[in-house]
């Protein structure tokens, strides 16, 4: 089972996800997207609450207030992290996540601490928990299948903009062979028969110079 929540701290509003417990928590590990971005408890047991963003949206600029909409609700779904004043709050893109063969069911490690930003939380806010709690829906997603159709629209979208470009791309190089065609052959006409007829004397009347007199 999967809890989503939605924060309309941003507009459209913000997609928010955490796994019943640990055995959910491994899947959603598993078939995460490029634009999610995972909060934990720094240092204490809590849910893996993750948050979609928009695919222009960079990660370490977040809007504040989703971000602390985040940070709260994490902060909320851990037991020990609940009870706590000034706590601190670790996030990263799921992409920066790591699992291997000797880690725990739902631990996870980084890739890259770099990557690995926090926040502090002094308390609890129930204003911003209770509404975020009001849009809690369950769900039995496929979680795996979610993942493999969004990536086949990913494939599907990169095969049309690499046909856009390639088209584009012939659409400029026929234009540019036009236009140099053109400029190689800007005087042609002065050269054909007929203008050469037009210019030469020898096809004119004896007295075609009374026009000059």
């Amino acid at each position: 089972m999967v809890y989503y929540f939605s924060s309309n701290t941003v507009s459209p509003s913000a997609f928010i996800y955490v796994g019943k417990d640990k055995v959910e928590n491994e899947e959603l590990i598993k078939h995460g997207w490029q634009e999610d971005v995972w909060f934990h408890v720094d240092n204490l047991s809590s849910a893996h609450i993750y948050v979609r963003l928009p695919e222009d949206q960079d990660w370490e600029h977040m809007d504040q207030a989703l971000l602390t909409d985040c940070a709260q609700l994490t902060k909320a779904n851990s037991i020990e992290g609940n009870k706590k004043d000034n706590i601190t709050i670790v996030y990263t893109p799921w992409s920066n996540l790591k699992k291997d063969g000797s880690m725990a069911v739902g631990q996870v490690g980084f890739k890259d601490q770099k990557k690995v930003k926090r926040v502090h939380v002094e308390k609890r806010e129930n204003p911003i928990v209770n509404r975020l709690n009001k849009t809690k829906v369950e769900k039995f997603p496929d979680l795996r299948e979610e993942k493999e159709a969004r990536l086949k629209e990913l494939r599907s979208r990169d095969r049309d903009a690499v046909q856009a470009r390639r088209k584009e791309e012939a659409r400029v190089a026929k234009e540019r062979k036009e236009k140099a065609w053109q400029r190689d052959h800007a005087y042609d006409d002065l050269f054909s028969e007929e203008n050469i007829a037009q210019s030469s004397n020898q096809d004119r009347s004896e007295d075609f110079l009374d026009d000059f007199f």
